[in-house]
């Protein structure tokens, strides 16, 4: 399977991600978040509608810096929100939350703590699994399980800005060390485009597309992951 994740998009469409898609056959495309820069909402239906006729399946959260009016945007577009949902296609399943913790900026999709804590872990609490992997595990046996995130967890070299000071949530890492998923895209720290691993967690931040970055990641026939950087301006 092959997913090409991208972040960030903040209302800058990049010539080169059409261009990618065209070239590449992708599986899903995953967008985590700040699909816009504060609006507009014009811009949501007219970028996904636009990157339905390259590929079948977009998944996307909202995040911090999106209205609270894109989550509906979302919906009504050719993509899938995945935010407060959970999606399974081959052999991936999805959880998805956007959103951010708290923030210096006071922007629209931001929360505390506690409260993006104890929504990531109802969603994937509320999917029903008969065979789990072990007693502290909530994940379906045989699945590759990816978390979808906007905010990074904290600690890790995917939430680390500039002044090298580490800004990503202390409640997303707290899920990924509680539940183990194999994979988790998120985005936010623009200049954090890394890879990095926790526990069993493989994390992920693509880069912003607004900077011309995204990341292909193969999941081959024995669920093994490999991710690449990609160029998209």
């Amino acid at each position: 399977m092959n997913i090409l994740a991208i972040s960030d998009v903040h209302g800058a469409e990049q010539k080169g991600l059409y261009d990618y898609l065209s070239k590449n056959k992708m599986d899903l495309l995953i967008i985590s978040g700040d699909i816009t820069d504060f609006g507009p909402l014009e811009f949501v239906g007219d970028f996904l509608n636009k990157l339905s006729k390259y590929i079948n399946i977009l998944l996307a959260v909202p995040g911090n810096c999106d209205p609270v009016e894109v989550k509906n945007k979302i919906d009504e577009s050719a993509a899938i929100c995945i935010h407060e949902d959970v999606i399974e296609y081959g052999n991936v399943v999805m959880y998805g939350f956007g959103g951010s913790n708290p923030t210096p900026f006071d922007t629209p999709g931001e929360m505390d703590e506690d409260t993006l804590y104890n929504s990531i872990k109802k969603i994937i609490d509320s999917k029903s699994i008969e065979s789990i992997k072990k007693p502290s595990e909530n994940f379906p046996y045989g699945k590759v399980s990816i978390l979808i995130t906007h905010a990074p967890p904290k600690n890790t070299e995917t939430d680390k800005i500039s002044s090298g000071a580490h800004v990503g949530s202390e409640s997303i890492r707290r899920i990924i060390k509680e539940y183990n998923p194999r994979i988790n895209i998120c985005g936010h720290i623009h200049e954090a485009r890394a890879f990095d691993i926790l526990d069993e967690t493989t994390i992920i931040n693509p880069g912003a597309l607004s900077d011309g970055y995204g990341c292909l990641i193969e999941i081959d026939d024995n669920n093994n992951v490999i991710g690449n950087f990609v160029e998209l301006k």
